[in-house]
């Protein structure tokens, strides 16, 4: 998502290359995401957009936490201070549509059930 996300970027410049990059970092940060397969799961019969709140504040919290935690190491990998609306530099408010629909999609994904296999015996 992020390199698709940092693609659009390029294309918004006129880099018809549409070059997207992303972070090592990144994968332990998006992966943290599988902790709210517990929260959606007693969310499920909340409206969609209790839901896309809910995981849009978590989404905020955890990459202001990790955001915070790498810039203390000098290694993270964003840097939001261009935006009036950011936060340390490591969160931006103005994305809040983002992490909503980012949070009900990763409900789609977290809580899909996946198929049963049939087996068929041979004796």
């Amino acid at each position: 998502m992020e390199i698709f996300w940092t693609g659009l970027h390029a294309f918004r410049v006129r880099n018809l290359k549409l070059m997207g990059n992303s972070s090592l970092w990144m994968f332990p940060i998006y992966g943290s995401a599988a902790f709210l397969t517990p929260v959606m799961r007693r969310m499920k019969d909340a409206s969609f957009l209790i839901r896309g709140l809910v995981y849009m504040s978590c989404i905020f919290l955890g990459e202001y936490v990790s955001g915070i935690l790498l810039k203390r190491q000098d290694l993270c990998p964003w840097d939001y201070s261009k935006s009036p609306f950011n936060i340390q530099s490591v969160i931006r408010l103005d994305y809040a549509p983002v992490w909503f629909l980012v949070g009900l999609f990763f409900e789609r994904i977290l809580l899909r059930e996946t198929p049963r296999k049939i087996f068929i015996e041979t004796s």
